[in-house]
């Protein structure tokens, strides 16, 4: 799947303390935007969706927390896409496809079946100047 996320018309940023109230809100928030840009949220990407940005959240709160306080949300769609990144400021960038054959669990590995059964990508972006990330998941609609 390959496309030009700034060619998608729907966005929307949120910045928040990286703590563990974090994740519902980025949960909130996406329900809420997907409702505003028409997206039915009984699509049957959309759970898996909300699970995936989840355990992105989760994950940058427990892990990325000590070096960055805050955590920002990224959202995205089109009429046959959804994008959304999770970015922080912990230099630490996964090997996201080898969570896919290692025999790992929870978290990280969650994410990558959910995103590839639903025939989606997952992409890490490091920051410019390589004390931050942004893990971007791409799913079709």
């Amino acid at each position: 799947m390959s496309i030009q996320l700034e060619a998608l018309p729907h966005r929307h940023v949120l910045t928040l303390p990286a703590m563990p109230a974090a994740v519902r809100t980025a949960r909130q928030t996406a329900e809420q935007a997907l409702t505003e840009w028409g997206i039915n949220p009984r699509h049957p990407t959309i759970g898996p969706a909300l699970l995936i940005l989840s355990e992105l959240v989760t994950n940058s709160v427990r892990h990325a927390a000590d070096l960055s306080p805050q955590l920002t949300v990224i959202y995205a769609a089109g009429e046959d896409t959804l994008a959304f990144a999770v970015h922080d400021r912990h230099p630490h960038q996964p090997a996201l496809y080898a969570m896919v054959t290692d025999a790992a669990s929870g978290g990280l590995a969650t994410v990558m079946e959910l995103t590839l059964g639903l025939g989606g990508t997952a992409v890490v972006r490091g920051d410019a100047d390589g004390r931050g990330k942004s893990i971007w998941i791409t799913l079709p609609l």
